[in-house]
């Protein structure tokens, strides 16, 4: 059989222009994506051009527009905002301005555009695309271009990412800046919680979203808000005495704060704003509670990107460069985007028309359909939101309620405390019982089980590490007490938040169900873990935080270096045996070279990284980047390759090491972890109830199938439940890591915009979908 691969090096640029602007409000991360946009083009041969100052830099021409160079992007990627700068453009939005546009990009042969903008941004480049014919004709006849340049410039291609903080952009998951803009609310937030904690306050924060709640919902998913209120979800008449009864009941249980989030376009039913100011009152009316109003205001838009904006906008970036080298005339204008951790591509005014309809729904008031236009993660994340702000005991349980024990196994992760809080508050919502287990499978042999009530796990979704105590100790050994704890507790379903050890714990607790009847029960893991290593998902929490740890660090080592000139950093990060930390970490932070297990190497590559950062010492970008996994290799050690690389670049660079360790584990956790956190879980412990119905038969339940026994992973785009029997084949048990890894995908990139010559196999990259319109419940996505 032919291989039908599709390679980067079959692919060349040469001969064409890419021009890369950033238009509209900017975000955290447009310039991570015009690194790679340009680092990208000229990789493939092309001539890459900066239009500085949006439209308008496009419509003034002149020194607007310049030819971008490989060290023209160093150094943007930790920068926030946009360095070619954004404007809002009137003249773009008449014919002359386009005309003069159209001469300015022919005057230099761009005939590919990449814009980075919000929705307006992309519908004016579509805009100037149907008109680009018709404009070439009038320059002609206007003699200001020749009709050869016209010919030879026919076709105007244009591929768009959305940077937008809102996050309201139809077709996408993520758009570029949300993530960021999510830390410095979420920062904020955890600010403003110590001290309303200390004075007993009630806080109001208005977040920004105009049309779009997401910020406010998502931030009040990853704080645990008492109450929120987005323009999708007009609360319902007589929400005020509902609110404040709520923030009452809440305080009666020990709560000694409440937050209350407002979308900055939240509405009430007829339309009306709903003001931070307009709470306030209400609440001092009603409850007399010490109530502040914070407004936060454009410090959302600014700061550094997160790890993950970054690693979003470089892939962005460069499946933007190949959607341009492979579009014909009659190609669409597309949007690249992220759905689930899959780049996909989808034709621009669909998302447009899409983004444009939830608008005239919600001044329609169909709110509902508002929701399902928005996409299934919004509507993923509006859902969870609803099943853990009340306790309703509407159980469908027959008799009396089951009990579910929830642990921790393994090392802590950040963001398990939100999983646990997560499935304690989903569990008694469906009237179960639940028990919390300290210290993993070892507390669970010694006994140490007791009930957790909805007030015992308020204010965890902010706390790093393991609240409730973990251990890598592996159940087989203490089988026997184990059975008996389950059975002195009546334990009916467990849930395992953890990382390998948990995997492992879960596939011997399967294992002794014959010997132990007490063992033949739901039993569900959750993957938890720094170095995000477990086979059948994707991604596990704590993997985000620790990649965020790893990039500011990184950062704070490249200002030094950069200081000193001709310095190289070699820095060492977590992972076990697996890769992801030192890759994924690599992209993040701009790093020349990254060593790992899954791609071993030899001296021969270590000499060739030493020649490549030699050449690099010779440019105005004088320092270095090398991160190396903690198990990549036996012998070639972090002392060894800073020896060799010491010795090697005498006279034309010094070395420095880092040995990251622990601080990888700790810190708060990242927004997206405590989002992701409290949606697995929340998505576990239902799979737990239903398991329990299916499986209650004559007064006792009694489980005993593989899928009885499952692991819930992020699968490309969805979670996905899976026997752990099944997942065996998958595993390479000696090195602790799944056989396959989809970010193994994501190092060519790594090395291409580091200016290594690489093999890239693009034959995974997005092919054009169609935006699928709502359907009936989906509730696997995430």
């Amino acid at each position: 059989m032919a291989d039908s691969r599709k390679f980067i090096e079959n692919l060349s640029g040469a001969g064409k222009s890419i021009g890369v602007l950033t238009s509209g409000g900017d975000a955290q991360g447009m310039n991570a994506a015009v690194r790679a946009v340009v680092r990208m083009g000229i990789y493939v041969g092309a001539k890459v051009y900066f239009v500085h100052e949006g439209y308008q830099g496009m419509v003034d021409g002149g020194d607007n527009i310049k030819e971008a160079s490989w060290e023209s992007v160093s150094s943007m990627l930790q920068v926030g905002g946009t360095v070619i700068g954004s404007a809002r453009c009137k003249d773009f939005r008449t014919h002359e301005g386009r005309l003069r546009a159209a001469l300015n990009l022919v005057q230099r042969g761009i005939t590919n555009l990449c814009v980075i903008g919000g929705d307006g941004s992309l519908t004016g480049a579509n805009l100037f695309r149907e008109e680009w014919s018709g404009l070439l004709d009038e320059l002609v006849q206007s003699g200001q271009i020749t009709e050869e340049a016209s010919q030879t410039h026919s076709t105007l291609h244009i591929v768009g990412m959305v940077g937008s903080i809102d996050n309201d952009f139809c077709g996408t998951d993520m758009t570029i800046g949300t993530d960021s803009a999510l830390h410095r609310i979420i920062e904020v937030v955890d600010a403003i919680m110590t001290t309303a904690q200390s004075h007993q306050r009630t806080f109001v924060l208005e977040v920004m979203g105009r049309h779009c709640g997401y910020l406010a919902l998502v931030s009040a998913l990853a704080c645990g808000a008492d109450w929120v209120l987005i323009p999708e979800m007009p609360p319902k008449d007589g929400w005020e005495e509902q609110m404040c009864h709520k923030l009452s009941e809440n305080r009666a249980d020990k709560k000694r704060l409440n937050i209350i989030i407002v979308a900055e376009g939240a509405i009430d039913h007829n339309n009306k704003p709903i003001t931070t100011d307009l709470i306030k009152d209400l609440v001092v009316r009603c409850l007399g509670f010490d109530t502040r109003v914070t407004i936060l205001g454009h410090v959302q838009r600014g700061g550094t990107p997160s790890a993950f904006d970054r690693i979003l906008a470089s892939r962005m970036g460069v499946e933007a460069v190949l959607a341009l080298l492979e579009a014909s005339p009659g190609t669409p204008a597309c949007v690249v985007s992220l759905c689930g951790n899959q780049a996909v591509r989808v034709p621009l005014m669909e998302c447009v028309q899409m983004t444009q309809e939830v608008q005239k729904a919600m001044d329609e008031k169909r709110f509902e359909e508002a929701v399902k236009l928005r996409g299934r993660s919004f509507e993923n994340n509006l859902n969870t939101y609803k099943l853990l702000s009340h306790r309703k005991f509407d159980t469908e349980f027959p008799n009396s309620s089951f009990n579910v024990a929830v642990l921790n196994v393994g090392a802590p992760a950040a963001g398990m405390n939100a999983a646990v809080r997560s499935a304690i508050r989903v569990g008694i919502t469906e009237g179960h019982t639940m028990f919390a287990v300290s210290d993993g499978f070892e507390g669970f042999y010694k006994g140490q089980i007791k009930e957790i009530k909805w007030g015992d796990v308020g204010g965890w979704t902010g706390q790093g590490g393991s609240l409730l105590g973990t251990k890598r100790t592996l159940p087989a050994k203490h089988i026997d007490k184990i059975a008996e704890q389950m059975s002195i507790h009546n334990i009916n379903a467990l849930l395992v938040i953890g990382g390998f050890e948990a995997y492992l714990g879960l596939m011997e607790l399967q294992a002794a169900r014959s010997k132990h009847t007490e063992l033949c029960v739901p039993m569900v893991m959750v993957p938890a873990t720094v170095s995000n290593n477990i086979p059948g998902s994707d991604l596990s929490i704590g993997a985000d935080t620790a990649l965020n740890a790893i990039t500011d660090t990184c950062d704070r080592i490249k200002q030094s270096a950069s200081g000193t000139k001709r310095r190289v950093f070699i820095i060492e990060t977590m992972g076990g045996y697996c890769g992801y930390l030192a890759t994924v970490g690599g992209l993040a932070a701009g790093a020349d070279a990254a060593y790992i297990y899954e791609e071993p190497f030899d001296i021969r590559d270590l000499q060739s990284n030493v020649e490549h950062l030699t050449e690099k010492m010779k440019t105005s970008i004088q320092r270095g980047l090398v991160l190396r996994n903690e198990n990549c290799s036996e012998n070639y050690t972090t002392d060894f390759i800073y020896q060799l690389y010491t010795e090697e670049g005498k006279g034309v660079f010094d070395c420095r090491k880092n040995v990251l360790g622990h601080m990888q584990q700790g810190g708060a956790p990242s927004p997206f972890d405590r989002n992701f956190g409290t949606k697995i879980a929340a998505k576990a412990m239902q799979w737990i109830s239903k398991k329990l119905k299916e499986f209650y038969r004559e007064g006792r339940v009694f489980a005993n199938t593989e899928d009885s026994a499952c692991l819930l992973g992020m699968r490309r785009r969805a979670l996905v439940f899976q026997p752990v029997v099944q997942l065996k084949d998958e595993t390479d048990f000696v090195h602790r890591i799944p056989k396959e890894q989809w970010w193994l995908r994501l190092r060519p990139l790594m090395k291409i915009l580091a200016k290594y010559k690489t093999s890239y196999d693009v034959s995974d990259a997005g092919q054009l979908e169609h935006i699928v319109r709502p359907r009936a419940k989906d509730s696997s996505a995430i």
